[in-house]
């Protein structure tokens, strides 16, 4: 008596290829399988799986992230001037203005952020020694204990990412993602390109 390889035929008959390296599906098998009747025939169902693919993992980083700013007491536009400050390098400071060019943020959303991080001690503005009229910001010792902290708790999470991938294949799938990154900011550039 013989029997019949079902996953064998899924792989090669299925309209949503699945991986041959892996049986095990996720969402995204199946939402395509429900809905690719219903789609027009020259979509090509890879192309949609790494989109949709790409929106759910995305999805899953920012609730991530939001959770850990959640644990640390922060909002997201916090975390941003938190962050653009310590990319700044020693000694942490950036202009006001610079900073709200950063951060995408209008003058008086960044002057409320400002007030509400040098409430908590994470940040202090100085007199610009070059221009009185200008502000520095500068990020405090506890901005950056706090920055340093939030990172660590990010970093842990975000190693969840390629914990099911070797050292070889992350570097591969880095080096995929690069390539479509760059045929993507030549169409479609984006502000901090």
């Amino acid at each position: 008596m013989s029997y019949l390889d079902v996953k064998r035929i899924f792989v090669k008959t299925s309209p949503v290829a699945r991986s041959r390296k892996t049986a095990e599906r996720d969402h995204v098998d199946r939402f395509l399988e429900g809905i690719s009747a219903d789609l027009p025939a020259d979509l090509d169902l890879t192309v949609e799986g790494i989109v949709e693919r790409i929106q759910g993992i995305n999805r899953r980083i920012k609730r991530m992230h939001d959770e850990t700013l959640d644990q640390m007491g922060l909002i997201f536009n916090d975390w941003h001037v938190l962050t653009s400050l310590h990319w700044a390098g020693e000694p942490y400071r950036r202009s006001a203005g610079e900073l709200a060019r950063h951060t995408d943020l209008t003058s008086g959303a960044m002057t409320s952020r400002l007030d509400a991080l040098e409430s908590q001690g994470f940040v202090r503005r100085l007199r610009d020694p070059d221009d009185r009229r200008s502000v520095l910001v500068e990020l405090t010792e506890k901005g950056r204990q706090k920055h340093d902290e939030a990172m660590d708790i990010q970093g842990k999470k975000e190693a969840l990412l390629a914990e099911a991938l070797t050292d070889r294949e992350k570097e591969e799938l880095n080096g995929l993602l690069r390539r479509v990154m760059v045929t993507l900011e030549r169409k479609y550039p984006g502000k901090h390109d």
